[in-house]
């Protein structure tokens, strides 16, 4: 019989499809090697299924988008978890991710974890944390503090998920195990104890896959990884991944401003005026330095 299904997981060669048939373990044809084509988790699929061990996928539907790192298409938006504390709030970390969500022109949906953890820590880092979710509120980023523990923030965070595909993203230790427990009961992704002397948590999931979530649509569970690399992002189109710059970078004097040295910058005034937070602004000049010393190293 041929069929139509959505792969949930790849393990070992085997692509897992969901479809009106229930979960359908199935080979990829031979053909898409020879068009290096790569099934992905994500992947809309044809299928052909005797109801026998397996069934053999016949066709690969177009793609709306694709991520290399996790390897996962047709993604609705990216919800990138990060804890206020154990792991402590790693800003640079959460605007490093936020360049490959805004490079892959991905909404991006900001969690903050642990909010139980939060009166526990000094009054000052409180109030930051606070600041923090200001500051990227304004910019137009949907913030949600929840605590797996407390329920706080659960009912709001999936009103945001309900009937779309969304890739679970973040720094390892901040709770993402946890918090699909809670969202997809009966899921029983192993979690582990932060390290205390590493002040992370060691990685708990293997492999890419797609979670159905009960109100609908679906979360993909990624891999852990705490460092991002930006390849294929060119200094001249870093600042594109900054969103809040674009109204004040039309009053550049030059086209191409970096907006590092440039004179007449009109994002460098924007931040002196406080209207681009400085936070943003360092992480930005950070890894520009980063880009341009890349693409100095490949032109030696």
């Amino acid at each position: 019989m041929e069929l139509e299904g959505r792969i949930v997981k790849i393990i070992s060669n085997f692509c897992y499809v969901d479809t009106e048939k229930g979960l359908v373990p199935c080979k990829a044809r031979g053909v898409f090697k020879k068009k290096a084509l790569t099934p992905l988790v994500g992947d809309r699929v044809s299928l052909s299924w005797d109801g026998g061990e397996y069934g053999i996928i016949q066709a690969i539907h177009p793609r709306s988008n694709q991520l290399f790192r996790p390897p996962v298409a047709n993604m609705d938006q990216v919800c990138l978890v990060f804890s206020v504390a154990e792991p402590p709030l790693s800003l640079v970390l959460l605007d490093r991710f936020l360049v490959h969500v805004e490079a892959h022109r991905f909404p991006a949906l900001l969690c903050f974890s642990k909010m139980d953890l939060l009166p526990l820590q000094e009054l000052e880092t409180a109030e930051q944390f606070y600041q923090t979710c200001e500051i990227y509120k304004k910019i137009g980023y949907p913030v949600i503090p929840i605590s797996v523990r407390t329920g706080e923030g659960l009912d709001q965070l999936i009103e945001r998920l309900q009937g779309k595909t969304t890739v679970l993203a973040g720094q390892s230790g901040v709770g993402k195990s946890s918090l699909l427990n809670a969202l997809i009961p009966g899921s029983n992704m192993e979690t582990a104890e932060i390290s205390k002397k590493l002040g992370r948590g060691r990685h708990t999931t293997r492999h890419v896959e797609l979670l159905s979530l009960p109100q609908g649509g679906y979360l993909v569970d990624t891999p852990g990884f705490s460092q991002l690399d930006f390849q294929g992002i060119s200094s001249g189109k870093l600042a594109d991944a900054f969103p809040e710059f674009a109204a004040y970078s039309m009053h550049c004097r030059f086209r191409s401003c970096l907006h590092w040295k440039e004179p007449d910058c009109g994002v460098r005034e924007a931040v002196a005026e406080g209207a681009i937070a400085p936070t943003r602004y360092e992480h930005y000049l950070h890894f520009l330095q980063d880009r341009l010393a890349e693409e100095k190293h490949k032109k030696l």
